[in-house]
């Protein structure tokens, strides 16, 4: 990997930082180390970052309130790394912004190939943000952001479009309303707020609103996008 990207590491066990610092550096990428998030945030905004390995569970900030402040900011990398591996911290930290969850009885090699494999991928987002997804009569050119129905250019409020990106990004994948909710208004709001705002956005890209064919509810839990 080339030797000008720079890895923050974040955890509050020193061990962990000097192990994982010592094989990244092997691997010649430059390392900043933090031990709690208002050292790590120092360090973000001090120099150019280009990935975050994120412990989740540090005393004060916790990782979670850590990668929501830096996603306000920036589209680095984050790569959580926490002791549990429960699906629920896994999707929490998915939904908030984070590329990819480590649990912390992986090898620190292990660790390495995922900070390159998520710097990969970042490589190529930009080549990425010209895509168009296409879905039958339903149309997203990222780049423009513009959305077609039926060839005919539909107009979306900033929210709309970046709900309905999230979930044609994602096809099949049941969202909560608490996912949600987190994404999209920190957490602020009710069922009825998500309710309101998918509803208008059915009324602009479904044929029949009453029996969505891409927004389908997932009773008691959320949504799905259907792609087919």
């Amino acid at each position: 990997m080339n030797e000008a990207n720079t890895v923050l590491v974040v955890d509050d066990d020193p061990s962990i930082v000097d192990l994982l610092r010592d094989f990244l550096e092997n691997d010649r990428f430059n390392v900043l180390t933090a031990h709690d998030a208002a050292a790590a945030l120092a360090e973000f905004r001090r120099q150019p970052v280009h990935c975050i390995v994120l412990d989740v569970m540090m005393p004060g900030q916790n990782g979670f309130e850590l990668c929501r402040q830096i996603r306000a900011e920036s589209d680095v990398p984050i790569l959580f790394l926490s002791a549990r591996g429960d699906d629920v911290d896994k999707i929490r930290g998915l939904t908030l912004g984070g590329d990819d969850y480590i649990v912390k009885t992986a090898s620190p090699g292990e660790i390495v190939a995922r900070v390159k494999a998520v710097l990969r991928r970042t490589a190529s987002r930009t080549e990425a943000a010209h895509k168009v997804l296409e879905y039958g009569r339903l149309k997203l050119d990222l780049s423009a952001r513009e959305v077609f129905v039926e060839g005919t250019s539909v107009s979306l409020t900033p929210k709309e479009y970046e709900l309905l990106r999230w979930f044609a990004e994602h096809p099949r994948y049941v969202f909560t309303y608490e996912q949600l909710l987190d994404r999209f208004w920190d957490g602020i709001g009710d069922k009825h707020t998500i309710r309101v705002h998918l509803g208008r956005l059915r009324d602009k890209i479904e044929a029949d609103p009453e029996h969505p064919r891409y927004l389908v509810n997932v009773w008691g839990v959320g949504y799905r996008f259907e792609g087919g």
